[in-house]
């Protein structure tokens, strides 16, 4: 499909949105090479820049992976969030929508929420109001991972502030958690800016301990947690294809608990993982505004 020139988003969204509909709609298989990014460009009558936007949106979202060399490739394993967005829609059909979510950056979870908001902006949902707190760690600062593998790439020294900082291990986490909560924060308030809900809020909080899981808690009833597996991990850092000990977040296994499955220990089980959750949150969390500027990142 082409762009609508009458669309007043910006090219690369609109380019995002359309290779992801076609991700989700099963049009791209999981496994198959996106077109070309020149075949993009000629296809969209858009420069090469914008396109490599569109694709680090959908690679932040865990859609894609790109591939030294050989290109971008729709994520073998993008169903493995099907059952956490199908009950986060569920969650959307009662009228006081609740989620916590504690893990790394939160880029699954704003994938799981892109269809829900869609059903609300559409008319198919009706909730009153949703409330979502997000509690990640402070990757400004220095976190056990990610780390680059070799010690030599450590040795960075201090990054200094700006757009033309020297980026990190560490602040290129920071930008995926900020991408994945602005998107988060900007399209839930969006919702009763437009007046299609009654109450709107999104709460971020940052804290120092690198997470070995993650956790979602859905209108304190159901339960989701996963752990983060560990792996060396060759990522895009400064330009250049980097190895990092990384958190596989994407591919992590969830785990589901249910209020009401008192025979698997299911209710002790959410309202510990509330407790714990309410306890991190109150005692470690510092409130984050997604929309500062990036700050500086500590070298390890």
């Amino acid at each position: 499909m082409s762009l609508d020139p009458d669309d007043p988003r910006p090219p690369y969204v609109q380019i995002t949105n359309l290779l992801r509909a076609a991700i989700l709609t099963k049009k791209l298989e999981p496994g198959e090479q996106l077109p070309s990014q020149n075949d993009l460009t000629k296809r969209y009558k858009v420069s090469r820049a914008t396109v490599q936007r569109a694709l680090r949106d959908l690679e932040a979202e865990g859609l894609v992976v790109a591939r030294q060399g050989k290109g971008a490739f729709v994520r073998v394993r993008t169903e493995r969030p099907m059952e956490l967005r199908t009950h986060i829609e569920q969650a959307f059909t009662e009228q006081a929508v609740t989620i916590d979510f504690a893990g790394f950056s939160g880029e699954t979870l704003h994938t799981a929420l892109l269809e829900p908001i869609d059903k609300i902006r559409s008319g198919r949902l009706r909730p009153e109001s949703i409330n979502i707190r997000i509690l990640v760690p402070d990757t400004r600062k220095p976190q056990a991972i990610p780390a680059p593998v070799e010690p030599a790439e450590a040795a960075t020294g201090t990054r200094p502030k700006g757009r033309r900082a020297k980026e990190t291990p560490l602040s290129r986490a920071h930008g995926i958690m900020l991408r994945s909560t602005q998107a988060i924060t900007a399209a839930v308030t969006e919702l009763e800016a437009l007046g299609l809900i009654s109450e709107a809020r999104v709460s971020v909080r940052v804290h120092a301990v690198t997470p070995s899981f993650k956790l979602y808690i859905l209108n304190q009833r159901d339960a989701f947690f996963g752990f983060y597996p560990v792996a060396q991990n060759t990522v895009p850092v400064a330009g250049k294809p980097t190895k990092i000990l990384d958190v596989l977040g994407l591919d992590a296994v969830l785990f589901s608990y249910n209020q009401k499955d008192e025979r698997g220990h299911g209710a002790e089980w959410v309202q510990q993982g509330q407790l714990w959750f309410d306890s991190l949150w109150s005692n470690l969390g510092e409130d984050f505004d997604v929309w500062g500027d990036l700050d500086e990142v500590e070298a390890p």
